[in-house]
């Protein structure tokens, strides 16, 4: 994975920018959808888009390409918008978000889209379903890279854990799950409805790998995953410190903008702010 320079990390910065603008657009048109998550994981998803990934957006389905599976499919905005600005569809494709007939379900559907490699909707099948993708991958001798991206009320669900445990005992090195820890859910903060802490203890006594990064720095975030892919005897889980709702601040660490969507005010007060800040919300919270 290449060096992250000044130009390259500017680049990061305004494509995230403009990523955060698309999913503010989106979930207007939409009338419907989640945002705090979707802003909260536009850095990660750049990262990951625009530096990290082995892919290729004119030919979707190459064989060798790295996998993400977006387990919390409800942050799908996020995922569609950073696909669109990469190639896989046209950037005025992101209008029909949870419009009859669209290719932009509110969860994403594997074979409706290019770029969508799992289904999801219900939470706490994500990593099971990358551990298939895993097994299959070192079964045929592949190179390929296996991206897990979890929420953390997720991991509220059993079957979340018994995923992990599969994976800790498969040794399957060529996963790595980054988990979106925002302190959020629809009801509230998690730490009040089902405690999580103390997570980065619970994957490691589960025999995982286990990095901390600010899910706001580019640097920390390639770096994090660049460590992941030099470890070769266990999965690594990346727990990603994020604010719900980033870069508009209104709807920062306020967990009701979980599931709701800008009304037209609010739409266009979020895009004011988004405008001014430009690049340089990583600068302010990182």
């Amino acid at each position: 994975m290449k060096d992250l320079h000044e130009k390259q990390l500017k680049f990061l910065e305004e494509t995230a920018n403009f990523v955060r603008q698309d999913v503010i657009k989106m979930l207007l048109a939409a009338g419907s959808g989640h945002s705090a998550g979707s802003l909260g994981m536009a850095d990660v998803m750049t990262a990951l888009y625009f530096h990290i990934l082995n892919h290729k957006p004119k030919q979707p389905n190459f064989k060798d390409r790295d996998r993400v599976v977006l387990s919390n499919g409800h942050i799908c905005p996020v995922l569609y918008a950073v696909l669109a600005r990469a190639g896989y569809f046209p950037l005025e494709e992101l209008k029909t978000l949870r419009q009859l007939g669209s290719r932009l379900q509110g969860h994403p559907h594997r074979l409706a889209l290019p770029g969508i490699e799992n289904s999801s909707g219900p939470l706490g099948s994500g990593l099971s379903q990358a551990i298939g993708m895993a097994l299959t991958a070192r079964m045929d001798g592949k190179k390929h890279r296996i991206y897990c991206l979890m929420s953390d009320g997720e991991h509220q669900e059993g079957n979340t854990w018994e995923a992990i445990m599969s994976a800790s005992k498969y040794r399957l090195s060529n996963i790595t799950a980054i988990i979106d820890r925002n302190h959020i859910q629809i009801d509230g903060f998690t730490e009040n409805i089902m405690p999580l802490e103390p997570l980065k203890e619970k994957y490691e006594s589960f025999g995982w790998q286990v990095l901390e990064v600010s899910g706001h720095s580019f640097e920390s975030i390639i770096s994090a995953v660049a460590e992941a892919q030099a470890i070769h005897e266990r999965p690594t889980a990346i727990i990603a410190h994020t604010i719900p709702g980033m870069g508009v601040s209104f709807m920062e660490n306020d967990y009701i903008w979980h599931s709701k969507a800008p009304k037209s005010e609010e739409a266009r007060l979020a895009l004011k702010e988004l405008r001014s800040l430009g690049g340089k919300i990583r600068s302010e919270h990182e």
